[in-house]
C-alpha cells in the first residue's frame, strides 16, 4: 500500500509545472535611459498609481487583456511574457518616480522585427487605459503617463511601406506606348 501511495504522490508532483522563467537574452547595456522616457519629479504620480502594488496590477491587467485581445494577441505569441511583465513593471515604476531601475533593452531593440503598426499600438493603449481605470487611477494622472509614453510610438511602430503600383500604360490591342 505504501509503495502505491508513494508512486501516486510522485506522479502528482511530476505533473505540477514549475513557474515560468525568463528566457536568456543576448547581453546588452543596462541603463535607465533604455526606458524611453525620463521620470516624473515628485511622488504625486507614484501615489496616484498606488505605488508598486498598483503598477503590478496595471501591468498584469494590460498584458492579460492584450494577450486575450484578438486584435493583438498574435504579437505576444512566442514572446517572453515573464520578462515582459518584469521589465514593463520596472519601466512604469521608473517613469512614475518610484525609484526603480530599468533593466530592459532600448525601446528600439525590444520591439525590433515585431512589425507593430498604429492599430496595434492603439489596441495596447486601450488595454492600458482599461487597466488604469480598473485600478482607479485618476484621469489626469492617466493622461500625464500616456503623454510621457506617446513619443515612444515613433520608435515602436513600424510603418509598412506601401506597395508600389505601376500604372498600366498598355494601349488598346496590347501595344506598348
Amino acid at each position: 500500500m505504501l509503495p502505491m501511495i508513494l508512486t501516486m504522490t510522485l506522479a502528482i508532483l511530476l505533473q505540477t509545472t514549475a513557474p515560468p522563467v525568463e528566457e536568456p537574452v543576448a547581453p546588452y547595456v543596462h541603463h535607465d535611459a533604455n526606458a524611453g522616457a525620463t521620470p516624473f519629479r515628485g511622488p504625486a504620480l507614484w501615489h496616484a498609481f498606488h505605488r508598486k502594488p498598483g503598477i503590478d496590477r496595471i501591468v498584469d491587467g494590460t498584458i492579460d487583456r492584450s494577450i486575450g485581445d484578438p486584435r493583438i494577441t498574435d504579437i505576444f505569441k512566442g514572446q517572453d511574457v515573464v520578462r515582459l511583465r518584469r521589465t514593463l513593471k520596472e519601466q512604469l515604476c521608473y517613469i512614475l518616480g518610484g525609484g526603480c531601475a530599468y533593466s530592459g533593452r532600448t525601446m528600439h531593440d525590444a520591439h525590433a522585427n515585431m512589425g507593430i503598426q498604429d492599430a496595434d499600438m492603439a489596441a495596447l493603449v486601450e488595454n492600458l487605459q482599461a487597466a488604469m481605470r480598473t485600478e482607479h487611477v485618476p484621469f489626469g494622472a492617466q493622461n500625464r503617463l500616456l503623454a510621457k509614453l506617446a513619443p515612444m510610438r515613433r520608435t515602436v511602430v513600424k510603418q509598412v511601406a506601401p506597395v508600389a503600383t505601376i500604372p498600366d500604360t498598355t494601349l488598346p490591342g496590347g501595344a506598348a506606348p
